[in-house]
């Protein structure tokens, strides 16, 4: 246990520190050690990080690095590793890279060799899926939907059929959007849990069909307020429903064979009833 307690810090390493995504007392000792003790702390906004230094009494170095600078300030910083420098790279909440700048600059470094070594902590994510009361042995991450209808609508249709459970951030000015086109691609009725504000005061986790989810957020405007995380529940496939490559091939046997021969070779083929195959093929032979 006392090798797993100790937390020296390494030169030429590039940690990943995950920081609160709303109550500060959810950071973790190891990362305020790692925060204090590093040579340089490369933040998303060094205005947010220097607050949350303020507050546990660090006084570090800070580098911006964020979305619009980070291909080119990963070179500088790599080589401020390779002179054997320890970097501490954060995000404005939550763990780094998650929907958030770093993953030029990890790539970098372990293209050129440079130890990276992750913290566990805070992310919306994660903590929204362990109260949504959905599936998570199998999940999807698919951050936030495009901004724009279209966009959004194809990639949700790209979804329809995903049976893992599928996880979103939202923004304020989007959600209402969002929730309607996942009514009209996925239909009212599949799932979704709205987490919003998670850690934070107004934390609020509501989870109903999605088209109940929609009249519930638009029944008081400051359930739309915050940051925001959609937990969605997956496909669930009618287990009568014939699969696709199986009416394929009984459509091409069809067209050498008697019905009944073909609905027992793709019955064999496949592994799914002869009867409901034939019964398939009856009804679209009288459409």
């Amino acid at each position: 246990m006392k090798q797993l307690d100790r937390a020296e810090i390494s030169a030429s390493t590039l940690y990943i520190v995950p920081t609160p995504i709303g109550n500060l007392g959810d950071i973790t000792q190891r990362a305020l050690t790692v925060l204090a003790s590093v040579d340089l702390v490369a933040a998303e906004d060094t205005r947010h990080t220097g607050l949350l230094l303020q507050h546990f009494a660090i006084n570090a170095r800070l580098f911006a690095l964020h979305d619009h600078n980070e291909q080119q300030k990963a070179e500088v910083l790599l080589a401020k590793l390779q002179e054997g420098q320890s970097i501490a790279l954060v995000s404005d909440a939550g763990t780094p890279l998650i929907n958030d700048p770093g993953y030029h600059l990890v790539r970098r470094c372990r293209e050129a060799g440079v130890r990276v070594v992750p913290l566990p902590g805070a992310c919306a994510a994660i903590t929204a899926l362990s109260a949504a009361g959905l599936p998570s042995d199998r999940f999807c991450y698919e951050g936030f939907l495009p901004a724009k209808s279209k966009g959004r609508c194809d990639v949700l249709r790209s979804l329809e059929n995903e049976p893992r459970t599928l996880i979103f951030y939202e923004s304020t000015h989007r959600l209402i959007d969002s929730l309607q086109d996942m009514v009209n691609v996925w239909g009212a009725e599949r799932y979704v849990v709205l987490a919003r504000e998670i850690t934070k005061t107004w934390e609020t986790i509501q989870g109903a069909p999605v088209g109940e989810l929609l009249a519930w957020v638009l029944e008081d405007e400051n359930r739309r307020k915050g940051e925001m995380v959609l937990i969605v529940e997956g496909h669930k496939a009618d287990e009568e429903a014939l699969p696709a490559e199986a009416l394929r091939t009984l459509a091409l046997l069809q067209a050498e064979l008697p019905l009944k021969k073909a609905a027992a070779l793709t019955a064999e083929i496949h592994g799914v009833k002869k009867n409901a195959l034939y019964k398939y093929a009856l009804e679209q032979q009288e459409a």
